[in-house]
């Protein structure tokens, strides 16, 4: 029992079968009981033995125990009835026995306190028991399915998206099957054979991929190589996030590489390039060396920078932060982490994607299962928090925890590890023998073609000479690289594009020869046995090269013959001279010994036109995994079972649950997995990534294992006509900074167009917005209660007619035909109409001295200063202003607007103060009737009487609005009454169909426009600081953003203030309903957003500006700005004047003239047009036509079009300039647009030739527009 006062004594009866009495009762105490507690004060614990054994309906009486002379006591009494008993197990009886035990006070009805005088077994489990469903009611739960087909059809829908997603999961393996191919880079030379592995690794920034042609260099300590085209025709390379791998061959070794040089040629779609980090590998002594990039090769990105330098890292470079903590998160992204692994996985990894999403499919569905085998299961309230700063968990909720890991972990764990650790499978030995043969066959075929083609080619006697001398100066480069010292310096002489005598230039390269030969042997001091291996190699390795390109062209001089040479005796000689050349470097080759040592280690790196001898040694590769490729099979099937069980269970659990607590299981379910996908796994990827770079400081080797190469098929002519390409050159500085200028003025282009796109959805929003909140029948509602209202009412009153009219009009719309509603029935009276009158004091001005005999009292117009305030009592007779007795609710007390809640209200004579005397008309006809006679015989209007309010609000449900009508009666204290009503209509209520969604979106939507606007001005503040304030489309920018957000507080204001006055009208229908702020701050918001579309509306004026004629009024305007503004003022200062003329002539007797406001309205309509020449003529013909006839001459015929000519004049001298600087840009920057767009396509050419793409019509589209407004943004300029 819970009583509401404590100590609350009273007695408590308990009968069997019937009511209790004071004699005849089961069992009867007297509450409270002795105790320290609230439960042992007001517990009443009844055994069985009290009952008597009675079981059945029992009546409880309680009876308040109060003192002499109380007649009751205010109090309440909760009782809760609970049942229950404690029993522990008699091991001698075997059976529950209840002896020496009793139930506690701090029994409650979800747990039992047991007090017992004996020491007793009580038993608990270590693991926490989860919810339990029997499979064996499989059927009868699924019979289920209609009432709660949350769960099923949930996980239902899991399994056909998890096949959907493994199919688009298996095409991308098929992708990246062809993605982990190395490429034999296709201007490799054939006769070189000392190979480089590169492996380029593209950044993952937003736009780090490239479309341009991009060109390496290696830079060694013993030479550098050619510069190559790094390039594949059969795949896309230099993705964003993708590792690209290359095979480049040289003459020799380049010794210690200390950087590579990198270029492209700015040509595609998206040029930029953010280059990460590139390895290279020499193969042959399997030395790598590191280049951390992380750099853009772009023009408008980073350096601005096409053609860049990258020195090698060092150790200590690799070892840094920055590099490690990069490396590991990329890594981890993109290979350690299931989930989003599979959209980013490596392509050489062996654990595919589709194997990657069927775990991920089994770690949700085991996820779900244990999630809701554990879902709502009881808590003990009386176990201990551990409380661990801000995080609390009980022992339960650790167990929870750890049983769920315990189920769904370890088997996961198992099938992720199989799949990263299986073997790949591998083909059979008759396999492997067939496929070898068919390569060599294939081989062999493209040997005979190539044969074929160059036998044809030699029989063509046009170009057979120039091809050979080319072949020679080659090699004489070649012998320039292998002794670059030594080469006299008419070697250049002999260069690809010189018609040179062919024996001589082999005369040069003997000699050339013997003088390296001759400067290396007296340089030596050591033998050849005391040379560093290293060094023997590379001089093999250079003479080896040498020795073939001679063999090479003695191949070539036999397959052309005497018909290509001038004489037989040119032709002998060449022979002749090749073969001295080809013995004299057997010679050194013999010399040397490690001769036998010339192939590369690895041997499946060589590409397929290179040769390789029988005795070469092959390095058997290493096998990745460490189990058998059959292992796979055992993954796929714990899958299929991990994932068939734990759907099966978890539609149990669901169809078991019911739908409310499937739902909500449901919910919480995807929260928290969604919560860990994309914060807690992420943040633990990073912290782990922090760990690593600063604590275990280990750099991650690359793997090549398993990247297998293939050679794109090209003839020797095309790759010598790629040598010679531009291509092969860095782009000069003049055409950088061309390409950076079209570059500019592209993005311009682009810039302008995204702005005018994006700021279409803006306007759109905003209308969606402005018009969403207007309802049409707003209109027409306040026109309905006007006329009804205002029909037959005079222009001028007396206080006897304001009774008529309210005697007959008033009431009989106010109270219809229909009880509570107005008019015809369709307006609900909200609340009650009241009259509110507003006095002023008695004399309250002062009378002429002369006219005190004759005036017996003056009563000036209305003033707050001189309003009457003071309470009196019926008839005004005397004032009652102390008198605490006085009602504050009688018609002749002054209440306040606060107390109101009104709030001040223009009229059309003055401002008036919110308060006033206020009466109530009732709920009805008869209530408003009889009020309003006793106001008439009263005399509550009298010659003190200023303005007259009849305030109410009436709701429309057929449109969903609120009006809130203020009909006004006011007096300039000459007697009579002008008629006026305010009416203001509010939707309080949103609506329910789909356009308030649809509205509710667009709000949304713009203030998302907003926050990127706030978001685009302040990089411009902070960039331009004070001078931003000194553009006026700035300002326009800075205002439509504070409008903007004032127009969110002030509809913040506006729906607490409807909610409250809802609130006040709910709990006091019987008073006036006041709305009077909720209105006044929809107001407000309606300017707000009016001036909003107006600014906004004007913006498009500067979004236009490359329109030719936008920008010739804007720049005419601008020109004439400064005669503009001096006109402006003397238009001004003759509108001031002729407006006080008017008001002190006719001021007196036309009301178009009665204030300065309206004679300045009415002289500016005179010069548009609308104007009413009877009123004036008739009035005073002579005075009248002298004086509007002087206006319209001196004001429309003389001063407007002096003030239009100078806009003409500046609008013609600005088309002069316009012209002359058409003709400039027509010869200067469309010319420059001609030769951009030529340039672009010849940059598109190439890199459609390179690589076959396609393009939608969409960017067609946009490309076009895209030169339209660079074209107009040239001819702007």
């Amino acid at each position: 029992m819970v009583p509401s006062v404590d100590p609350l004594p009273f007695k408590l009866f308990l009968g069997y079968m019937d009511y209790p009495t004071d004699t005849n009762y089961v069992a009867m105490t007297e509450m409270p009981l002795p105790g320290t507690t609230q439960e042992e004060k007001y517990t009443w614990l009844l055994s069985p033995t009290k009952l008597k054994g009675n079981t059945g309906l029992h009546y409880l009486v309680v009876r308040p125990i109060v003192g002499p002379g109380v007649k009751s006591i205010n109090a309440t009494l909760s009782i809760t009835p609970i049942t229950s008993s404690c029993k522990f197990w008699n091991e001698t009886l075997l059976d529950w026995k209840d002896s020496g035990c009793r139930v506690g006070f701090k029994t409650t009805h979800l747990i039992t306190q047991c007090l017992c005088k004996h020491l007793t077994f009580f038993g608990s489990s270590f693991f926490v028991t989860p919810n339990l469903v029997d499979p064996s009611r499989t059927a009868e739960l699924f019979a289920t399915f209609a009432e709660n087909p949350v769960v099923v059809c949930f996980v239902g829908a899991l399994f056909v998206t998890y096949l959907l997603v493994v199919v688009w999961a298996r095409r991308k393996d098929i992708k990246d099957t062809v993605k982990v191919k190395g490429t034999v880079l296709e201007d490799n030379d054939p006769m070189d054979n000392y190979r480089y592995l590169l492996c380029v690794c593209t950044g993952h920034r937003i736009g780090a991929s490239t479309s341009s042609q991009v060109i390496l260099t290696l830079l060694g300590a013993d030479g550098n190589s050619k510069p190559h085209h790094l390039t594949d025709p059969k795949k896309p390379v230099f993705e964003r996030g993708a590792v690209d791998f290359f095979l480049l061959t040289t003459p020799s070794s380049l010794g210690e590489l200390q950087g590579i040089r990198l270029w492209h040629n700015n040509s595609g779609s998206h040029p930029a390039w953010f280059v990460g980090n590139i390895l290279v590998q020499d193969l042959q002594t399997e030395q790598k060396w590191y280049f951390l990039c992380n750099s853009w090769l772009a023009i408008d990105m980073g350096d601005c920078c096409l053609d860049k330098l990258f020195p090698v890292s060092t150790e200590m470079d690799l070892k840094k932060f920055s590099n490690l903590f990069l490396m590991k998160t990329a890594r981890d992204f993109s290979d350690g982490h299931l989930w989003f692994s599979v959209i980013s996985r490596p392509p050489s990894s062996t654990f595919t994607c589709v194997q990657r999403v069927s775990c991920c499919f089994s770690l949700l569905l085991c996820t779900m299962l244990t999630s809701i085998m554990f879902y709502g299961i009881p808590t003990d309230p009386s176990e201990q928090v551990m409380d661990l700063g801000h995080f609390q968990f009980t022992w339960q909720q650790f167990m929870v925890g750890v049983q769920s890991s315990l189920i769904m972990f370890p088997i996961n764990i198992l099938i992720v590890s199989i799949f990263r650790n299986t073997r790949p499978r591998e083909t059979s030995c008759c396999q492997r023998q067939t496929k070898k043969t068919s390569h060599l066959q294939q081989k062999s075929s493209v040997q005979t073609v190539s044969l074929q083609a160059t036998t044809n080619t030699s029989k063509d006697g046009s170009s057979t000479l120039d091809i050979t001398i080319k072949d020679i100066a080659r090699i004489l480069q070649s012998l320039s690289e292998t002794a670059k010292c030594n080469i006299p310096s008419n070697m250049s002489e002999f260069g690809p594009e010189k018609q040179t005598d062919i024996n001589a230039v082999l005369a040069e390269v003997e000699e050339s020869l013997k003088q390296n030969t001759k400067y290396s042997n007296d340089t030596q001091t050591k033998t050849l046995s005391q040379q560093s291996a290293e060094g023997i190699q590379k001089k093999s390795n250079k003479t080896q090269h040498l020795y073939r390109q001679m063999c090479y062209l003695e191949k070539e001089l036999s397959l052309k013959g005497p018909s290509s040479f001038p004489s037989r005796q040119s032709f002998d000689n060449a022979q002749q001279q090749v073969q001295r050349i080809k013995s004299f470097l057997e010679d050194q080759l013999s010399a040397c010994s490690h001769v036998h040592q010339d192939e590369p280690k690895y041997d499946k790196f060589i590409p397929e036109h290179g040769s390789s001898r029988d005795g070469g040694q092959k390095k058997k590769p290493k096998r990745r995994g460490v189990l058998p490729w059959w292992f796979v099979f055992v993954g796929w099937l714990l899958i299929i079972g991990t994932s068939f069980v734990s759907g099966y269970f978890t539609m149990l659990y669901g169809l078991k649950f019911g739908k409310e607590r499937s739902i909500s299981w449901l919910v919480s379910m995807i929260v928290s997995f969604f919560q860990s996908l994309l914060f807690i796994q992420p943040l633990k990827v990073i912290c782990l990534a922090v760990f690593f770079a600063m604590v275990i400081k280990k750099v991650d080797e690359e793997d090549f294992e398993n990247v297998a190469f293939e050679r794109n098929e090209r003839n020797s002519g095309e790759n010598k006509n790629q040598q010679i390409s531009h291509l092969y050159e860095p782009p000069p500085p003049a055409d950088i900074e061309r390409m950076k200028r079209n570059k500019i003025m592209k993005q311009k282009a682009f810039a302008l167009l995204n702005e005018i796109l994006i700021y279409m959805g803006f306007m759109w929003m905003l209308l969606l917005v402005a018009y969403g909140q207007r309802d049409p029948n707003a209109f027409f509602l306040k026109q309905h209660i006007r006329n009804s209202f205002a029909a037959h009412v005079p222009d001028s009153m007396t206080l006897q007619d304001v009774f008529t009219w309210a005697n007959t009009t008033l009431l009989q719309n106010l109270f219809g035909e229909y009880p509570g509603f107005i008019t015809d029935g369709n307006s609900k009276l909200v609340g009650n109409a009241r009259l509110r009158h507003l006095r002023v004091k008695q004399n309250s001005c002062q009378i002429a001295r002369l006219m005190l005999p004759l005036v017996s009292g003056c009563h000036a117009p209305y003033s707050w200063e001189i309003e009457d305030k003071g309470s009196y009592e019926p008839g005004w007779n005397h004032s009652v202003k102390d008198n605490i007795s006085a009602s504050a609710s009688s018609p002749w007390t002054y209440q306040t607007a606060a107390k109101l809640r009104t709030i001040p209200i223009w009229g059309r004579l003055v401002l008036y103060r919110g308060g006033g005397f206020v009466a109530e008309l009732g709920p009805d006809f008869q209530n408003a009737s009889s009020t309003l006679d006793y106001l008439f015989h009263s005399k509550w209007l009298d010659e003190y009487t200023r303005a007259i309010f009849v305030e109410f609000t009436v709701y429309n449900a057929n449109v969903n609005l609120f009006c809130i009508v203020t009909l006004l009666m006011e007096t300039s204290a000459v007697g009579a009454f002008q008629f006026h009503s305010e009416l203001h209509t509010i939707s309080l209520y949103p609506s329910t169909g789909g356009l308030y969604f649809f509205v509710m979106a667009a709000e949304i939507i713009y203030l998302l426009f907003i926050l990127y606007y706030m978001f685009k001005q302040a990089k411009l503040l902070k960039q331009h600081r004070w001078v931003y304030f000194k553009n006026k489309w700035n300002l326009l920018e800075l205002s439509i953003i504070l409008l903007s957000w004032s127009a969110v507080g002030v509809f913040i204001q506006r729906t607490l203030l409807g909610h409250r006055d809802i609130t006040y009208y709910q709990n006091h229908k019987d008073q006036f309903a006041s709305f009077y702020e909720t209105a006044t701050a929809d107001s407000v918001l309606q300017n707000l957003v009016a001036f909003l579309v107006l600014l906004s509306t004007v913006k498009l004026w500067h979004l236009l500006r490359l329109n030719p004629k936008m920008n010739l009024i804007t720049a005419a305007l601008h020109r004439a700005w400064n005669d503009i503004s001096s006109f402006l003022l003397i238009i001004l200062i003759i509108l001031v004047a002729y407006a006080v003329a008017s008001n002190g002539i006719y001021g007196w007797k036309i009301s178009s003239y009665k204030t300065f406001i309206d004679s300045l309205l009415t002289i500016i309509s005179l010069q548009l047009g609308i104007f009413n020449y009877d009123e004036v003529l008739d009035s005073n013909p002579v005075l009248g036509g002298l004086l509007f006839g002087s206006c319209i001459v001196f004001m429309t015929f003389v001063v407007l079009n002096l003030f239009i000519s100078v806009i003409l004049v500046s609008l013609q001298m600005e088309q002069m300039y316009h012209k002359q600087m058409l003709g400039f840009i027509v010869d200067t920057d469309c010319k420059g647009i001609i030769q951009y767009n030529t340039l672009e396509k010849q940059q598109v050419s190439s890199v459609i030739a390179a690589q076959p793409t396609t393009k939608s019509a969409v960017s067609t589209l946009v490309h076009n527009l895209t030169y339209i407004i660079y074209a107009l943004l040239a001819m702007r300029l």
